[in-house]
Protein backbone atom coordinates (compact mmCIF):
# COMPACT_ATOMS: atom_id res chain seq x y z
CA UNK A 1 0.00 0.00 0.00
CA UNK A 2 3.10 2.38 0.16
CA UNK A 3 2.59 3.42 -3.30
CA UNK A 4 -0.41 4.88 -3.20
CA UNK A 5 0.97 7.06 -0.15
CA UNK A 6 4.37 7.91 -2.34
CA UNK A 7 1.84 8.90 -5.05
CA UNK A 8 -0.12 10.78 -2.71
CA UNK A 9 2.28 13.29 -1.63
CA UNK A 10 3.00 14.41 -4.80
CA UNK A 11 0.02 16.39 -5.08
CA UNK A 12 0.37 18.92 -2.87
CA UNK A 13 4.38 19.75 -4.53
CA UNK A 14 2.59 19.82 -7.79
CA UNK A 15 -0.48 22.42 -6.61
CA UNK A 16 2.25 24.67 -5.53
CA UNK A 17 4.20 24.65 -8.47
CA UNK A 18 3.29 27.89 -10.44
CA UNK A 19 2.94 26.03 -13.69
CA UNK A 20 0.07 24.53 -12.05
CA UNK A 21 -1.70 27.68 -12.10
CA UNK A 22 -0.45 28.77 -14.76
CA UNK A 23 -1.56 26.01 -17.21
CA UNK A 24 0.68 23.67 -19.02
CA UNK A 25 3.11 23.84 -22.04
CA UNK A 26 3.34 25.81 -25.08
CA UNK A 27 0.20 24.75 -26.10
CA UNK A 28 -1.95 26.89 -23.97
CA UNK A 29 -3.39 23.15 -22.89
CA UNK A 30 -6.23 23.55 -20.83
CA UNK A 31 -5.16 22.28 -17.16
CA UNK A 32 -7.38 19.38 -16.30
CA UNK A 33 -5.72 16.66 -14.30
CA UNK A 34 -6.63 12.84 -13.31
CA UNK A 35 -5.23 11.37 -10.50
CA UNK A 36 -6.06 7.50 -10.79
CA UNK A 37 -5.69 5.02 -8.20
CA UNK A 38 -6.90 1.48 -7.17
CA UNK A 39 -10.26 1.83 -6.02
CA UNK A 40 -9.74 -0.12 -3.14
CA UNK A 41 -7.26 2.97 -2.00
CA UNK A 42 -10.75 5.08 -2.23
CA UNK A 43 -10.54 5.69 1.85
CA UNK A 44 -6.95 6.32 1.99
CA UNK A 45 -7.61 8.88 -1.24
CA UNK A 46 -10.63 10.79 0.80
CA UNK A 47 -8.10 11.20 3.96
CA UNK A 48 -6.00 12.42 1.64
CA UNK A 49 -8.28 15.62 0.13
CA UNK A 50 -9.03 16.35 3.85
CA UNK A 51 -5.01 16.87 3.92
CA UNK A 52 -4.94 18.84 1.01
CA UNK A 53 -7.82 20.99 1.21
CA UNK A 54 -5.91 21.96 5.22
CA UNK A 55 -2.88 22.32 3.79
CA UNK A 56 -4.20 25.39 1.62
CA UNK A 57 -6.84 26.95 3.92
CA UNK A 58 -4.91 29.42 5.68
CA UNK A 59 -5.06 33.04 4.58
CA UNK A 60 -2.07 33.65 3.03
CA UNK A 61 -2.79 30.92 0.81
CA UNK A 62 -2.09 31.63 -2.88
CA UNK A 63 -4.25 28.19 -3.66
CA UNK A 64 -7.82 28.76 -2.99
CA UNK A 65 -9.07 24.77 -3.23
CA UNK A 66 -12.65 23.95 -3.56
CA UNK A 67 -13.58 20.19 -3.80
CA UNK A 68 -16.75 18.81 -5.90
CA UNK A 69 -17.54 15.44 -4.90
CA UNK A 70 -20.48 14.23 -7.74
CA UNK A 71 -22.17 12.16 -5.21
CA UNK A 72 -23.27 14.92 -2.71
CA UNK A 73 -24.16 17.18 -5.85
CA UNK A 74 -26.19 14.46 -7.14
CA UNK A 75 -27.74 14.21 -3.76
CA UNK A 76 -28.35 18.08 -3.39
CA UNK A 77 -29.76 18.32 -6.59
CA UNK A 78 -32.34 15.36 -6.41
CA UNK A 79 -33.56 17.50 -3.02
CA UNK A 80 -33.85 20.71 -4.64
CA UNK A 81 -35.90 18.71 -7.09
CA UNK A 82 -38.40 17.53 -5.02
CA UNK A 83 -37.37 13.84 -5.76
CA UNK A 84 -34.54 12.17 -3.47
CA UNK A 85 -37.32 9.93 -1.60
CA UNK A 86 -39.43 9.09 -4.36
CA UNK A 87 -36.22 7.39 -5.88
CA UNK A 88 -36.19 4.72 -3.12
CA UNK A 89 -39.86 4.09 -4.04
CA UNK A 90 -39.42 3.85 -7.80
CA UNK A 91 -35.73 1.21 -7.58
CA UNK A 92 -38.60 -0.52 -5.20
CA UNK A 93 -41.71 -0.44 -7.47
CA UNK A 94 -40.46 -0.32 -11.03
CA UNK A 95 -36.54 -1.82 -10.95
CA UNK A 96 -33.41 -0.45 -11.32
CA UNK A 97 -34.19 0.14 -15.37
CA UNK A 98 -36.87 2.77 -14.64
CA UNK A 99 -34.56 4.61 -11.81
CA UNK A 100 -32.01 4.48 -14.31
CA UNK A 101 -33.91 6.27 -16.79
CA UNK A 102 -35.26 8.80 -14.82
CA UNK A 103 -31.91 9.91 -12.76
CA UNK A 104 -30.51 10.69 -16.04
CA UNK A 105 -33.01 13.44 -16.39
CA UNK A 106 -31.44 14.95 -13.54
CA UNK A 107 -27.85 14.02 -13.72
CA UNK A 108 -26.91 15.72 -17.38
CA UNK A 109 -23.70 17.29 -16.97
CA UNK A 110 -25.03 21.29 -17.54
CA UNK A 111 -26.68 20.64 -14.36
CA UNK A 112 -23.40 20.05 -12.43
CA UNK A 113 -21.89 22.40 -14.43
CA UNK A 114 -24.18 25.05 -13.23
CA UNK A 115 -23.89 24.38 -9.53
CA UNK A 116 -19.94 24.71 -10.32
CA UNK A 117 -20.37 27.84 -11.65
CA UNK A 118 -22.34 28.96 -9.43
CA UNK A 119 -19.73 28.09 -6.20
CA UNK A 120 -16.61 28.57 -7.86
CA UNK A 121 -15.93 32.33 -6.17
CA UNK A 122 -12.34 33.00 -5.90
CA UNK A 123 -11.20 29.43 -6.05
CA UNK A 124 -8.55 28.65 -8.40
CA UNK A 125 -8.14 24.55 -8.12
CA UNK A 126 -11.05 22.61 -8.31
CA UNK A 127 -11.30 19.10 -6.49
CA UNK A 128 -13.85 16.44 -8.51
CA UNK A 129 -14.11 13.30 -6.17
CA UNK A 130 -16.98 11.07 -5.97
CA UNK A 131 -16.44 9.27 -9.31
CA UNK A 132 -16.98 6.08 -8.50
CA UNK A 133 -20.04 6.85 -6.06
CA UNK A 134 -22.08 8.35 -9.08
CA UNK A 135 -21.74 5.70 -11.59
CA UNK A 136 -23.45 4.94 -13.89
CA UNK A 137 -25.47 7.57 -13.29
CA UNK A 138 -22.73 10.50 -14.04
CA UNK A 139 -20.03 9.47 -16.43
CA UNK A 140 -16.37 11.75 -15.32
CA UNK A 141 -15.50 12.18 -19.02
CA UNK A 142 -18.97 13.91 -20.02
CA UNK A 143 -18.03 15.98 -16.91
CA UNK A 144 -14.63 16.72 -17.85
CA UNK A 145 -15.61 17.57 -22.20
CA UNK A 146 -17.82 20.19 -20.46
CA UNK A 147 -16.28 21.34 -18.06
CA UNK A 148 -13.82 23.55 -19.59
CA UNK A 149 -16.79 25.54 -20.58
CA UNK A 150 -17.15 26.67 -16.92
CA UNK A 151 -13.29 26.12 -15.60
CA UNK A 152 -11.56 27.48 -19.07
CA UNK A 153 -8.44 28.32 -16.98
CA UNK A 154 -8.38 27.09 -13.57
CA UNK A 155 -6.70 23.90 -12.59
CA UNK A 156 -8.90 20.79 -12.07
CA UNK A 157 -7.88 17.42 -10.54
CA UNK A 158 -10.03 14.68 -11.08
CA UNK A 159 -9.47 11.79 -8.43
CA UNK A 160 -10.32 8.54 -10.58
CA UNK A 161 -11.38 5.46 -8.97
CA UNK A 162 -9.85 3.23 -11.85
CA UNK A 163 -7.03 4.22 -14.37
CA UNK A 164 -6.21 6.53 -16.83
CA UNK A 165 -3.51 6.27 -19.44
CA UNK A 166 -3.49 9.75 -20.88
CA UNK A 167 -6.17 8.59 -23.37
CA UNK A 168 -8.84 6.51 -21.94
CA UNK A 169 -10.46 6.25 -18.18
CA UNK A 170 -11.29 2.72 -16.86
CA UNK A 171 -13.57 3.36 -14.00
CA UNK A 172 -12.22 0.47 -10.92
CA UNK A 173 -10.13 -0.96 -13.66
CA UNK A 174 -13.39 -3.17 -15.29
CA UNK A 175 -15.59 -0.40 -16.73
CA UNK A 176 -14.25 1.92 -20.20
CA UNK A 177 -15.66 5.12 -19.35
CA UNK A 178 -14.84 7.12 -22.82
CA UNK A 179 -11.51 8.12 -23.80
CA UNK A 180 -10.75 11.53 -22.69
CA UNK A 181 -7.44 13.28 -24.40
CA UNK A 182 -7.35 16.55 -23.05
CA UNK A 183 -6.36 15.76 -19.36
CA UNK A 184 -2.54 14.79 -18.00
CA UNK A 185 -1.83 12.28 -15.64
CA UNK A 186 -1.37 14.23 -12.37
CA UNK A 187 1.10 11.81 -11.16
CA UNK A 188 3.07 8.64 -12.49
Amino acid sequence: MSNIYKRLDKIIPKIKEEKFIEGRGLGNEISFYVFDYEPEHELVVRDYILHIKKEFSHENSNRKVIEFDLYKMMIEIAKEKGIFERVFQMEEKQGKDALFKAMRNFTKPDIFLSKIDEQMEDHNVVLITGVGKVYPFVRSHNILNNLQEVLDKTPVILFFPGEYDGASLQLFSKFKDDNYYRAFRLVD
